[in-house]
Order: C-alpha cells, then structure tokens, then sequence
C-alpha cells in the first residue's frame, strides 16, 4: 500500500468497526447461519458487521450475492472505478469506514492513491483525468439528488468513453453504497487504530 491518508477525517488505513447491536456467536450460529456467512466474506465469521447481520441470514445472503455481482464481476466498468465510485459515496455519506476500505482496494488496483487523496480533500474537484471526473461527479450527484439526475448527465460519461454497461455498472456501484453506507453508519462505528 502506498503511503498513509489522514485527510479531513478520513483515511486509507484499515479500520475495525465496532457493532452497536448484539452480534452472534459464531459457535452459536445455525447451519443456515453459518453457510450464509461462508459464502458472504472470508472474514465474515470474525467480522461484527457480518455478525451482526447475520441475524437476518437471508437478508445477508441477498445482500452478499448482490454486492459480490456488482462489485467484481468480471467486464464493463474497471474493478478500479468501481471502487473509486465507491470511496466517493462513501466520502458524500460521511462513512469512514467505508471509504476506508474502499480507498485501499482502490490503491491496490490501481497503483496509486492520488484520486483518493483528492476524494478525501474535495470530493467535487476529484479527479486526475477527465473520465475519472466524470465518475466522481456522477457518483456525487447521483449520491445527493437520486431523483433529480436528467438523463443527459450520462452524456458526460459517454464523452469520456463509457459505454451502457459501464454506465449500468457504475450506477449499481453507486447503489449499493448507499445501502452499504447506511448500514455502517447506523449499526455500529469505526474504530481507529
């Protein structure tokens, strides 16, 4: 990983995240729990928000499945813009955490942490090129007006060489952060190390 961000609050260190609700024991957890949280994370059994979603194992699978096809299947938008697209929502939302780890996987795939350094500092100027600022700027108005984006606006990301399933991608990508994000934000909290 690159060098640490420490920007506004935010960061691309890796955070714990603390549940406010109860979680489940995994010793606890039924045979459906357990395959539930199997096939959701490699570390969902040690991890509280899987634990403590897991409380609704049907809920966790749907959710699995959905963030899983959205988030690395293979074609259309990059796996890396995807996750910039990511850490922007996460940053509008104000979900550290989030951000935190999307910032990282970010670097990871992209070599490089520059546009998360901007994300971190302003959000609307973002960006290191003009499709990048597309993206940036699609997923902040898409993250704080869902109802009022015109449909031209998918023209600036068709200027900057989108296609339609790299559009569809980044707004599923888009999507799920705002469901991802509010989990966070409501059932627990980061902690720092």
């Amino acid at each position: 990983m690159s060098e640490s961000l420490d920007i506004q609050g935010f960061t691309n260190r890796t955070l714990g995240w603390k549940a406010w609700l109860p979680t489940l024991d995994p010793a606890q957890a039924s045979p459906t729990q357990q395959a539930v949280l199997e096939e959701s994370h490699p570390q969902a059994k040690v991890s509280q928000y899987y634990l403590t979603l897991i409380h609704q194992p049907e809920v966790l699978r749907q959710r699995s499945l959905a963030f899983n096809a959205i988030m690395y299947a293979p074609g259309g938008l990059s796996r890396a813009e995807r996750e910039l697209a990511s850490a922007v929502v996460s940053r509008i939302n104000q979900c550290v955490f989030c951000a935190s780890v999307h910032a990282q996987r970010f670097e990871q795939l992209a070599k490089r942490n520059d546009a998360i350094a901007q994300v971190f500092a302003d959000p609307h100027t973002a960006g290191t090129t003009p499709r990048e600022q597309a993206i940036v700027q699609f997923a902040i108005d898409l993250t704080l007006a869902p109802g009022d984006l015109p449909p031209e606006r998918l023209l600036a990301l068709r200027e900057q060489g989108l296609n339609d399933g790299e559009i569809l991608d980044l707004i599923h990508a888009i999507a799920i952060f705002a469901w991802a994000n509010r989990l966070m934000l409501n059932l627990g909290e980061p902690v720092w190390p």
